[in-house]
């Protein structure tokens, strides 16, 4: 099991940019897979941006492809970013970092939440219009 800590949630405008930081306990990067995920008042959760560790290969939900982008410290390989730009109101959500359970994670697999078995306490964001 690892734990998981987000940062970097808050209010802000419609347009305007946030940064959020998941920092992973020290077995964090044996897993394959880490993602983001939201989940909005009386709404799923739901998959948001995704990335797979090492090849460094990316996924998007396609209401943030262009506007939301993630990545990892290579450096520090416990930490994974989402930079998010030109929020919208719709973006207002609770976001959640995660880490897949052990094993290789399939593409179609990458934003589903049941995938992820590890979940942070989340972050709030905020946007207003």
């Amino acid at each position: 099991q690892v734990q998981l800590v987000e940062s970097g949630g808050g209010s802000v405008q419609a347009g305007g940019s946030l940064r959020l930081s998941c920092a992973g306990s020290e077995y964090t990067y044996r897993r394959y897979c880490m993602g983001w995920f939201r989940q909005a008042p009386g709404k799923e959760r739901e998959g948001v941006a995704s990335i797979y560790i090492d090849a460094s290969s990316t996924y998007y939900a396609d209401s943030v492809k262009g506007r939301f982008t993630i990545s990892q410290d290579n450096n520090a390989k416990n930490m994974v970013y989402l930079q998010m730009n030109r929020l919208k109101p719709e973006d207002s959500a609770m976001y959640y970092c995660a880490a897949a359970a052990p094993g290789p994670c399939w593409t179609y697999e990458m934003l589903s939440p049941e995938r992820y078995s590890d979940w942070g306490q989340g972050t709030q964001v905020t946007v207003s219009s």
